[in-house]
């Protein structure tokens, strides 16, 4: 069944879940938040299976990569370059 109902964000950025919703959540149980645009998703982490964790972590790494190549932090190389520089690891 899905529940709804509202909540207001703190100055400090915490957000209260309300206490009708709060059954089988203790203090101390770790939640992901996903942000797409304006939606918010937010799931029990302790469900997450240890695959999902490194999905999760390749994506954070991977949009960080993304940025950097925004900012023009990255190289560019020929196709020979790029190969001679492989060879070298």
């Amino acid at each position: 069944m899905i529940e709804i109902d509202t909540t207001t964000i703190s100055s400090k950025g915490q957000i209260v879940i309300p206490s009708n919703m709060r059954k089988g959540i203790k203090e101390g149980d770790k939640f992901l938040i996903i942000k797409d645009n304006s939606s918010f998703l937010l799931k029990r982490a302790d469900e997450l299976d240890e695959k999902f964790k490194e999905d999760l972590e390749f994506a954070r790494r991977t949009e960080e990569a993304y940025k950097r190549h925004e900012r023009g932090d990255f190289k560019t190389l020929s196709v020979d370059k790029f190969l001679e520089e492989l060879e070298k690891w």
